[in-house]
């Protein structure tokens, strides 16, 4: 006899663990099954973001940045520390300890909650039934009045640099060098590939960057980008703009990568290899040929702004549908569709969605940028603000960067800001408030900003868009 289920969610990273927490939490039976081995074969939940994504690559950057500022920017406070190494050994244990605690959180949020969950893998049949499979082989079917899909993604290979045992590796590789490579080669400047190429160029790789296309980081404000490119130079990072690898040969415990750029082929010997050029939604295995649910021409699951699919009482969330691949989209999505199960009429506004690049200085952006706003043809105001100007940045000698605001012209409404600097994701985060309930620029500026804080660059930045700013010269008004 099969198991009945309210809801059974397949995949139990930030989009599939908050839904079925929050399913629970509405009174729905609830089942979350998930495949994920630790390092000692235990199955445990928190997906990627918790076991080889968000949470380890952000407990390496930390640390990574604690010793790059003891080696480097502690005499600048009159602090004198000596010679100043790292253990890499004690520094991953570190991590592996924080994911742990973060895993074990996950099984006691389920136990309190009262979500069953189920360690193997599931298979969506017609009818919302689930054929789970658990880790020892045995199989079963589960019968559900709702399935939540929430799978993930996987990082994408590129058969020009294949991935090997220890050489070339992907993201997760990347989290378990044991030594610090000599020389690191980094396969795509987007998020993963800057933030893993920071953690080891802090550490005294001598990182190269080869980003296929002419651009960096084509989604950002430019404005940004070229400050963060500037920046990241300046730290030591080579980065190769228009750079198309086109081979890799692993021979003596190194690597030979040759690709093209605008000169013609050109070749770089790495000590290790990091293949970053960015996921793809994960449904391997997933579902029956009946059960009704459709793919788009990328691969990702069909689904409507409520995150349904096209089979009758099945969603998708996260990674493996639409829209940006980020934890706390995912996150919200979980939720959103846990409420309409539960016959409430939740949305998600995605339009105001921030996302965050976790390097130093850290990189934040929300809404509109302003190449979008011209491709647009919408007429709009600029407000701008360095952290070269703020005391609370300077008395913490981290004045890299600046905030900057976007407002419609007319209505003063912010259509979207951009950071670059300390504390970036958070300060970012502020506008986003802001921005979900209509504000002005006007509005943020005439909000009171505790003094001195990092944060007074963002009022400051408000006030700007309608040359109001006190902290630095307003542009001239317009003659008429």
């Amino acid at each position: 006899m099969s198991k009945k289920f309210d809801v059974v969610v397949i995949g139990g990273g930030p989009a599939g663990y908050v839904a079925a927490i929050r399913c629970a939490q509405l009174g729905l039976e609830t089942a979350c099954i998930d495949k994920w081995l630790d390092k000692d074969g235990k199955g445990v939940f928190g997906g990627t973001c918790l076991n080889v994504g968000c949470i380890p690559s952000k407990a390496l950057l930390d640390s990574s940045h604690k010793y790059e500022e003891a080696k480097e920017k502690f005499s600048l406070h009159g602090i004198s520390v000596g010679d100043v190494s790292m253990n890499v050994a004690d520094m991953l244990k570190r991590k592996d300890q924080i994911v742990k605690n973060l895993t074990m959180g996950v099984a006691t949020l389920f136990k309190a909650n009262g979500v069953t969950p189920l360690e193997g893998t599931g298979k969506i049949l017609a009818g919302k039934k689930v054929e789970f499979t658990s880790h020892s082989g045995s199989t079963e079917v589960l019968e559900a009045e709702n399935v939540i899909i929430a799978t993930g993604s996987v990082p994408v290979n590129i058969p020009p640099a294949p991935l090997t045992d220890d050489i070339i590796v992907d993201s997760t590789g990347a989290l378990e060098f044991t030594e610090v490579p000599k020389r690191l080669g980094v396969i795509g400047a987007g998020v993963i590939g800057l933030e893993l190429g920071s953690v080891w160029g802090r550490l005294g790789s001598e990182v190269v960057v080869l980003e296929a296309q002419d651009n960096f980081l084509h989604l950002v404000d430019q404005t940004v980008a070229k400050e963060a490119k500037k920046l990241f130079t300046k730290q030591g990072m080579d980065i190769r703009l228009g750079a198309r690898v086109t081979g890799s040969e692993v021979k003596d415990g190194q690597v030979t990568v040759t690709f093209q750029d605008a000169d013609g082929e050109k070749s770089e010997v790495f000590d290790k290899l990091i293949v970053a050029v960015g996921r793809r939604p994960y449904t391997e295995g997933l579902f029956a040929g009946d059960s009704g649910i459709q793919l788009d021409e990328r691969g990702f699951i069909h689904v409507d702004e409520t995150c349904k699919t096209d089979a009758p009482g099945v969603w998708a969330v996260g990674d493996v549908v639409r829209g940006p691949m980020l934890a706390h989209k995912a996150s919200e999505e979980g939720v959103m569709v846990a409420e309409r199960i539960a016959g409430h009429k939740a949305q998600l506004n995605y339009d105001v969605i921030p996302s965050v690049i976790y390097t130093h200085p850290e990189i934040a952006w929300v809404g509109k940028t302003e190449e979008e706003l011209k491709a647009d043809g919408e007429s709009y105001n600029v407000g701008m603000f360095p952290f070269a100007a703020n005391g609370r940045a300077m008395a913490a000698a981290d004045t890299d960067g600046f905030v900057k605001i976007i407002a419609d012209a007319e209505t003063d409404r912010i259509l979207g800001a951009s950071v670059i600097g300390p504390n970036a994701g958070d300060l970012c985060q502020q506008v986003v408030v802001a921005m979900e309930f209509g504000s002005s620029a006007e509005d943020m500026g005439m909000m009171v900003f505790s003094h001195p804080t990092i944060s007074e660059a963002v009022h400051e930045a408000a006030l700007a868009v309608n040359n109001a700013a006190i902290h630095k010269a307003n542009r001239r008004p317009k003659k008429k």
